[in-house]
C-alpha cells in the first residue's frame, strides 16, 4: 500500500517527555455502537480494493465484538497518516494495523491512539534491516559508505527508509539525499536515494550503480543463495514488530481489552483462521513483548534520533 507520510524528521527536544508519557490515560469516548466496528488503514491508492480486502476481517471481528450475526463492520482507509490521525481523533476509526513507524507517528507523535498487539503478518512477528554491499565493492564496514550513495527502498517504507536511516544517524552518520547516482557527495557524509522498489534496490546493489542498499531481512531471505552469498552485511537495525495494532486513545479499556481477546484468539477459530491466511498471511495476534510500554520505548529509541536530517 502506498502511503503519503507528512515529514517528521525534526521533532522537538521536550517531545521525549511526551512521548514516553502519553498512554491514553483519562477515557471519555465510548465503545463502538451500532453493531458496528471501524478498522483503520493508510493507502493513497486502490482504496476500494483494500476496503474489499479486508472486510471479512472486519465484519468477523465486528459480529464477534458484539456477539451478534448482523453486526457490520467498517474499513475506512485514510489517504495519509495525518487523515487516520483526524479519523481516530473524531472516533471514526476504533482500531488501526500499520507497520512500527507510522504507528509511532499516530501514537507518540500526535497522541492519537495506543498499542495493542502484534500482528504477524506474511507469517512474521518481527524483521529488521540490513545494510548490504556486494563484497567485491571494497567496502567491508559501515564506514566505508562516507563519501558514497547508498540506496533506500521508498520514502514511506518502515524497513526500506525509516529503520535503516535512524540507525545510521545514531552511528554517527550524516545523511544527505541526492538528485542522482552521479552527484557528488561529502566526504563525510552519506548520500543517498530512492529504488523505488526491491526489486529495483537490489539491481542498484548488484550492478555497484550504489555502494549499498538498506534491505529487510524478509527481502534478503528470499535471494537465491548464489546471490546471497554476493552479498555483505555491513550493519543490522535490531528487531521490530512486522506490524501493530493499535486503538484510538480514548477507547475504554473494556473495549480495547475485548478486542485484543477476540483477535488472540482468532487464529484458533476455524472461520478466523481462514480469514487471517487470506488477509496478507496473517499467522495471528500475540501480546507486545515486554508490554505496552516497553514497546513504546523501543519505538521511541528507534525513531527519535538527535539529528534527523
Amino acid at each position: 500500500m502506498k502511503r503519503l507520510l507528512l515529514n517528521y524528521s525534526m521533532l522537538p527536544a521536550f517531545f521525549l517527555g511526551v512521548a514516553l508519557c502519553s498512554n491514553g490515560a483519562g477515557q471519555t469516548a465510548p465503545p463502538p455502537t451500532s453493531k458496528s466496528l471501524a478498522l483503520g488503514l493508510v493507502a493513497t491508492t486502490h482504496q476500494r480494493e483494500i476496503e474489499e480486502h479486508f472486510r471479512d476481517f472486519v465484519f468477523y471481528l465486528s459480529r464477534q465484538y458484539h456477539s451478534a450475526a448482523d453486526a457490520e463492520g467498517k474499513v475506512v482507509v485514510a489517504a495519509s497518516v495525518p487523515d487516520l490521525v483526524k479519523l481516530l481523533e473524531q472516533s471514526k476509526v476504533d482500531f488501526f494495523l500499520e507497520s512500527p513507524y507510522p504507528t509511532y507517528v499516530v501514537n507518540q507523535v500526535h497522541g492519537a491512539g495506543r498499542l495493542l498487539l502484534r500482528r504477524w503478518k506474511s507469517g512474521m512477528a518481527e524483521y529488521r534491516s540490513l545494510i548490504a554491499t556486494r563484497k567485491d565493492s571494497g567496502i567491508s564496514r559501515l564506514e566505508g559508505l562516507r563519501g558514497k550513495i547508498i540506496a533506500f527502498k521508498d520514502p514511506e517504507s518502515t524497513s526500506g527508509y525509516f529503520l535503516p536511516k535512524f540507525f545510521l544517524q545514531r552511528n554517527g552518520f550524516k545523511l544527505k539525499q541526492m538528485a542522482s547516482m552521479n552527484a557528488q557527495v561529502p566526504a563525510t557524509e552519506v548520500g543517498y536515494i530512492f529504488a523505488d522498489d526491491s526489486e529495483k534496490l537490489f539491481d542498484l546493489i548488484f550492478a555497484k550503480q550504489v555502494a549499498a542498499g538498506a534491505i529487510s531481512d524478509d527481502d534478503f531471505a528470499r535471494l537465491d543463495d548464489q546471490k546471497k552469498a554476493s552479498l555483505t552485511i555491513l550493519g543490522q537495525t535490531d528487531l521490530l514488530p512486522r506490524h501493530l495494532v493499535s486503538v484510538r486513545k480514548d477507547l475504554p479499556t473494556a473495549a480495547s481489552d475485548r478486542l485484543s481477546r477476540i483477535l488472540q484468539s482468532m487464529h484458533e477459530n476455524s472461520e478466523g483462521g481462514k480469514i487471517l491466511q487470506k488477509t496478507d498471511q496473517t499467522s495471528k495476534f500475540d501480546a507486545l513483548p515486554g508490554g505496552e510500554e516497553a514497546m513504546r520505548r523501543r519505538l521511541l529509541e528507534t525513531f527519535f534520533a538527535p539529528d534527523r536530517k
